[in-house]
């Protein structure tokens, strides 16, 4: 009997994803969601069903996201004037109350999502259950306001969350020791979040393919790359794109316990997918070390 071929190939793609849900089955894995994967709907849905599927088969995921473009959107909306510092918005307490009001916006939009495809999420921020302490971040020794830096991760809530088979969604306002709110640079809560709960990955949605030798050459990109060499490239600033202080929180994130960090173009419809469940994976992987390798072009990845 002739078989469709693209039955077939469906079957292959079932059975070349096995491994990795064997592999990571009841393992943490800390998605930071953003970039243009949060504001094309067609992608954000994309990306809501990746994290339903890896939940469905035995993964525990965690969202973490940001709302920059949407919170600017509201400042400008209510007819308030930014003021910058170093290029960094200046956070005064009536920016704070609308950033907060316009996080826990987007968190619920996303529970929202979630809750559709049949997976009961739950949204919180980082005051929940004390999760995220932190204190005043100053930029270049200027005051910017409200903007926290994390001090002290309390996962309990999330451990107790996943346990219950919730899924968090997490949006990044913290607090600080006289309990006054915070707005937190999104990354560096997933970072913090990530190492607290020992995540087994952290994925990070961004707008570019992943990092390159050299950002102008397109054809030059890295599909892994391991701490060290990480480190000789920060100290080499030869980063573009503002890749800079991401891969320095990649770096941190693996040398505090989490096991794989991941970089992926959130532009591209399912990049969650391809890069956890195929071989070649479709961004760029960082490892602990070269033994950790994850792609051997004669036998995939570790």
């Amino acid at each position: 009997m002739e078989m469709d071929k693209s039955v077939m190939q469906k079957a292959e793609v079932l059975i070349e994803a096995l491994p990795y849900i064997q592999r990571f089955n009841r393992k943490i894995i800390v998605v930071k969601y953003g970039g243009s994967a949060m504001i094309d709907e067609e992608l954000k849905h994309q990306v809501i069903q990746d994290v339903v599927l890896l939940k469905l088969v035995g993964f525990k995921p965690i969202i973490v996201h940001g709302g920059g473009k949407e919170i600017s959107r509201w400042v400008g909306k209510v007819g308030m004037e930014p003021h910058f510092v170093n290029g960094l918005r200046v956070t005064d307490e009536a920016t704070m109350e609308v950033a907060e009001m316009v996080l826990n916006k987007v968190n619920k939009s996303l529970v929202q999502l979630v809750n559709q495809l049949g997976v009961k999420a739950v949204g919180i921020s980082g005051k929940d259950g004390m999760m995220l302490k932190c204190q005043k971040k100053y930029s270049g020794g200027e005051d910017i306001g409200f903007v926290g830096e994390i001090q002290e991760v309390n996962p309990k809530v999330i451990y107790d969350l996943l346990e219950k088979d919730f899924l968090p969604i997490i949006c990044p306002i913290g607090f600080d020791d006289r309990f006054l709110s915070y707005n937190i640079n999104a990354d560096d809560a997933a970072c913090a979040i990530a190492r607290a709960v020992k995540a087994e990955k952290l994925a990070f949605l961004t707008d570019v393919e992943g990092i390159y030798r050299d950002f102008n050459d397109k054809n030059s990109l890295i599909s892994e790359i391991t701490v060290d060499e990480s480190q000789k490239f920060i100290s080499g600033s030869s980063l573009g794109g503002g890749m800079l202080p991401k891969l320095q929180n990649c770096v941190e994130a693996i040398e505090n316990g989490v096991n794989r960090v991941h970089i992926l173009d959130g532009r591209i419809p399912h990049c969650l997918l391809l890069e956890i469940f195929t071989n070649k994976g479709i961004g760029t992987a960082i490892l602990r070390n070269r033994d950790e390798r994850y792609y051997h072009p004669e036998q995939g990845k570790a």
